[in-house]
């Protein structure tokens, strides 16, 4: 929000309004308020809000770990970010749309357990710790902000990537698989002593009491939000000499690189992760990101797929009720997971690298969907890199089974 410049332009505002979208993910986040307690930068955006008509999804924790005084291991962290959301709710009664934590398994798995992030553990322990924390925070945030406005809805995201393998770790990757819903799991309710992944999280070090105190809190999502990059699905390898040295994983001896760069795998695509996940939990769900690094025609062309794939999962009978273009102003370092000020901006629906926000070409898919008319045609005419035989980097003649 700073390096975009977004702080300090009150005017960006009207130019994402005139996109034509209803609702905006929007950054309340609880370790930035604490450096500014005045509120006024947040006061300003929300007023503007209201008066483009324009209606917040409010964000309270977003890949961090909240102010210095927490982390996402502090086991006081759920009661410390519901006094925080009670602050905001209390302030702005009429939101009505909260994410209190983004992608808490994602979180949990980078700062947990790969070390990438504060606090830099790596270990299930850590993991599974960081996971049930950020899920209380979810459920305590919720009935904080409820107590102020009962109507106020969960919009909960993760990344739903897949997991494909080898067959010496065929049932690594159906426990990954199944991890992938388990904050959901959590939120709903259903994870009892027969859940598949109690043992594996009792295992790891996690209290039965922290386990089983979500079935008598249950917090489900009114909306589920889907988050799906073309390195979301992965493959993983036991056969670790094959693969350079920076692709062994820190979950254990094995590698773990982007399934789509393995031959002749492709990506299971937007479409069959919103049809399970609705299948699963028959709730309504969202695409809540789509992005894609590169050039404009490629992202067009990612986000036609997507939406394309989702209008045709709602044919089918999953309730999706949107998709959100992430992030509107573009995202600084993420090439390296933003674990280095490297200079790289990647744009998205603005660029913003001359310093104000200049539309992009993909701005016009974002108004012509948001207004109703469709992708048009000739997008689907630029060729897909992930399509092409050329994005291979490795292979294994075991993929060729997974891929039919």
């Amino acid at each position: 929000m700073e390096l975009s410049g977004h702080l300090r332009r009150p005017t960006d505002l009207e130019q994402i309004a005139e996109l034509g979208i209803r609702r905006l993910r929007l950054g309340l986040l609880w370790e930035r308020q604490v450096l500014d307690p005045s509120w006024t930068w947040a006061d300003q955006v929300l007023r503007n809000l209201q008066r483009l008509g324009i209606a917040p999804i409010a964000g309270l924790v977003h890949h961090g770990s909240g102010p210095r005084h927490t982390s996402l291991i502090d086991p006081a962290f759920p009661e410390k970010l519901a006094s925080y959301a009670t602050a905001v709710a209390e302030r702005y009664p009429w939101i009505d749309a909260y994410t209190p934590v983004n992608e808490p398994h994602t979180t949990a798995r980078f700062s947990g357990m790969y070390g990438i992030w504060h606090p830099h553990h790596m270990d299930r322990h850590s993991f599974v710790t960081a996971l049930l924390l950020q899920m209380k925070a979810t459920v305590l945030s919720m009935q904080a902000v409820r107590r102020v406005n009962p109507r106020a809805a969960l919009v909960q995201t993760d990344d739903f990537g897949f997991v494909r393998s080898t067959s010496a770790l065929t049932q690594l990757a159906e426990r990954m698989n199944e991890r992938r819903f388990l904050p959901f799991d959590l939120l709903c309710g259903m994870v009892d002593r027969h859940h598949p992944l109690y043992d594996w999280m009792i295992d790891s070090g996690a209290a039965e009491r922290d386990i089983l105190w979500f079935a008598d809190h249950p917090c489900p999502a009114d909306i589920i939000g889907i988050n799906y990059y073309a390195t979301s699905d992965r493959f993983i390898d036991h056969r670790t000499w094959l693969y350079p040295e920076d692709r062994r994983s820190a979950e254990g001896n094995f590698v773990d690189v982007e399934a789509v760069r393995v031959e002749p795998l492709s990506l299971r695509g937007f479409g069959q992760i919103l049809e399970e996940t609705w299948q699963r939990y028959r709730t309504p769900i969202a695409i809540t990101e789509v992005h894609l690094g590169g050039e404009v025609d490629q992202q067009i062309r990612w986000a036609a797929e997507a939406w394309l794939e989702l209008e045709q999962a709602r044919n089918r009978g999953a309730r999706c009720v949107a998709m959100t273009f992430w992030a509107l102003l573009g995202s600084y370092y993420w090439n390296s997971l933003v674990t280095t000020e490297n200079g790289h901006y990647e744009p998205g629906v603005f660029d913003v690298s001359s310093g104000l926000p200049v539309p992009t070409p993909l701005a016009e898919l974002v108004h012509e969907l948001s207004n109703g008319r469709g992708i048009p045609d000739h997008v689907f005419r630029c060729p897909a890199w992930w399509r092409d035989p050329d994005r291979f980097c490795f292979a294994c003649e075991e993929a060729a089974e997974l891929a039919a």
